[in-house]
């Protein structure tokens, strides 16, 4: 599994980046190609899919964005074809308070998102997803990486990052955050 891609991103197409990392170019999808600046370097979070037919890589500017996709791959009826062009025309936010607020009809504007999967997605994930869960790694991802390399679970760093002083610089901040974690 991949958890994020560096590298230069060499094209952008439709709905997929080309990103080079050392001699190799990764065909990427993901919502808003172009979000992604060509021919430089940029961070690009991955989810791998893998099924019988099918090795797919998915892309986010954000740790936040690829946690949201997740969550809604989890949903009955919901793939990554579905689920990515969801952040092309929503926010993380606004797709989280959509949900809580079982607003179908903001679930509905998104490609191939009718009635009944809008339903579906609200029953399966209202109540489960507070907006700081997913947005409180926000300036924070490298940190949360750094942390989750070292093996200590999502759930104890989430706890711990709103703790941490994003002014420090990211050394300073993984030291405050393993400090948080061993108390």
């Amino acid at each position: 599994m991949f958890s994020f891609i560096i590298g230069t991103v060499r094209e952008t197409e439709k709905n997929y980046i080309t990103i080079e990392n050392n001699g190799i170019g990764y065909q990427i999808f993901v919502a808003n190609p172009f979000s992604f600046p060509l021919n430089e370097e940029t961070k690009v979070f991955i989810y791998t899919y893998i099924k019988e037919d099918e090795f797919s890589l998915y892309g986010f500017n954000s740790l936040e964005e690829k946690e949201l996709f997740l969550r809604l791959i989890s949903v009955k009826g919901v793939g990554p074809k579905l689920a990515l062009p969801m952040f092309a025309l929503g926010s993380v936010s606004g797709i989280i308070d959509a949900i809580d607020r079982e607003n179908i009809l903001y679930l509905t504007k998104f490609p191939k998102v009718g009635e009944k999967v809008a339903r579906q997605i609200i029953l399966d994930l209202k109540g489960k997803l507070v907006k700081n869960d997913v947005v409180q790694t926000e300036g924070l991802e490298e940190v949360v990486e750094a942390l989750e390399s070292l093996g200590y679970k999502s759930s104890d760093i989430k706890k711990i990052l709103p703790k941490v002083d994003t002014t420090l610089k990211i050394e300073e901040q993984i030291k405050e955050a393993l400090k948080l974690l061993l108390k």
